[in-house]
């Protein structure tokens, strides 16, 4: 099986700067993509980042520029150092993992999420 555990949350001011970290466990064939999503009071889960094996990232409009998404491979961990937070950044971030079992089956997987909270 296969956990994800988020963390690096916390409380900061508006441009201020955090790093969450995801590290997964568990046995996957590979990694078809690993994604961080958030979801911010009151709103629908918004895709802000995801990478991909081959190194391919895309970052959603409201955080291109601040937020930066990596992958250490050999930790099986994922990054989204975050900066230049604004108070609308605010928000229960997800790390989502999508993983190959090798015999043509994909599932995705999902971390229970770490709290973001930007203060103006």
């Amino acid at each position: 099986q296969v956990q994800l555990v988020e963390s690096g949350g916390g409380s900061v001011q508006a441009g201020g700067a955090l790093k969450l970290t995801c590290a997964a466990s568990g046995y996957i064939f590979s990694n078809c993509g690993m994604l961080w999503y958030r979801q911010a009071p009151g709103k629908e889960r918004e895709l802000g980042s995801t990478i991909v094996s081959d190194g391919t990232t895309t970052y959603g409009d409201s955080v291109r520029g601040r937020f930066t998404i990596a992958q250490d491979n050999a930790k099986n961990t994922l990054y989204l150092p975050m900066n230049s937070l604004k108070t609308e950044d605010t928000a229960v971030y997800y790390c989502a993992l999508c993983g190959d079992d090798g015999l043509g089956t994909r599932r995705s997987y999902w971390g229970q999420g770490t709290q973001v909270t930007v203060s103006s």
